[in-house]
């Protein structure tokens, strides 16, 4: 990693007011196949069990994902058997994926008893398990625990290609699309701007999901707009297929100060052609984890796990959303910095994947 430049420390402290700047509350609205010849061993004359799974807008990634996610891990009773080409998910299981403004909505809901699993960035999870930033105040959830990270999410900074914006210090005093107010798009969004010396409150912060965003932009009243998602994004798609654009860069030295806030930022590049007419960008990332309450029985979670690597659940992932592709069990262990619930981790283990 290189080392910061000498103002690193004042733009440290700003990262870090901005962090803290918080964000209070969320609440409201209401998931979910395994790795071997068959279906996990569950009793399928046992009770019908549904499971909500906490995903994100209907423009953004999470919500396709969780809806294959869902589909993966379900198998409602009546369902044709795995082996003879039925549903290979938990046998009783009826999952769901329910749309959110995303991570820090999601973390709530589980708290509320709300969901019983959720997607959520590597980064909040860390957060919200170990009690601190926008968690200090709410205390720690201890009883946040992973089952799966499932791929990279890229920062995309979303302004007209006609614009005279050239990096993300020029979005003082500019009208900006920060995610949900409960996203985790939020969070890291104030993260990215504090760590080019940019304050929420140097902005005109705007608060719409990806669509709204898309569509202000694209009408001229929005100048830029952030989303951390998995590429590609279909708002931004269709955003780039009606209006030019161009992503705006993350790099050093503010990617530096990112990554020093924890495991989380890596770099990466959104390529050339995932949205129309935009050249390949360079830009930090964090995992998206698939997350669940440590009171969840072993049985039922060791259940989950297996189906979501089950061969069946490869062929729905590979012909679903193009992020979807990326979630692979070689990488289920990476970029997690919370517990694994033990019923993921028995499971893992006795696929001997390295930690």
């Amino acid at each position: 990693m290189a080392e910061p430049t000498h103002d690193a420390q004042p733009r440290r402290r700003l990262c870090r007011r901005a962090f803290m700047g918080g964000l209070a509350g969320a609440a409201a609205a209401l998931v979910a196949r395994s790795a071997g010849a068959q279906a996990p061993e569950v009793d399928r004359a046992g009770p019908v069990r549904f499971f909500r799974i906490g995903t994100g807008g209907a423009g953004g990634t999470y919500f396709p994902i969780g809806r294959m996610l869902a589909s993966a891990i379900s198998n409602p009773p009546g369902s044709r058997p795995c082996d003879k080409g039925g549903s290979c998910g938990v046998p009783g299981l009826i999952a769901v994926a329910q749309s959110t403004q995303g991570s820090v909505e999601n973390l709530a809901l589980m708290q509320a008893k709300r969901v019983e699993a959720a997607l959520c960035q590597a980064d909040i999870a860390h957060w919200a398990f170990k009690g601190t930033g926008l968690y200090e105040a709410k205390g720690a959830m201890t009883s946040l625990r992973a089952v799966a990270s499932l791929f990279r999410e890229p920062v995309h900074v979303v302004i007209r290609r006609d614009d005279r914006i050239e990096a993300i210090d020029d979005l003082k005093g500019k009208r900006v699309g920060l995610g949900e107010e409960f996203s985790g798009t939020r969070v890291d969004a104030r993260l990215v701007l504090a760590a080019h010396g940019v304050q929420e409150k140097d902005i005109e912060p705007r608060f719409l999901r990806t669509g709204a965003a898309a569509d202000a932009l694209r009408d001229g009243s929005l100048d830029a707009f952030f989303f951390i998602a998995g590429y590609p994004v279909s708002a931004i798609e269709e955003l780039a297929r009606r209006t030019p654009i161009r992503l705006l860069p993350v790099v050093p030295p503010p990617a530096n100060l990112l990554r020093a806030t924890g495991p989380f930022f890596v770099d990466t590049t959104i390529p050339e052609g995932t949205y129309e007419g935009v050249p390949a960008v360079a830009t930090v990332s964090v995992s998206a984890l698939f997350v669940v309450d440590a009171e969840l029985p072993d049985q039922l979670v060791h259940a989950i796990t297996k189906a979501l690597w089950h061969p069946s659940a490869r062929r729905l992932f590979d012909a679903g959303h193009p992020e979807a592709r990326n979630i692979q069990l070689q990488s289920a262990r990476q970029g997690v910095a919370i517990p694994f619930h033990p019923g993921a981790e028995a499971y893992y283990d006795e696929v001997k994947l390295a930690k």
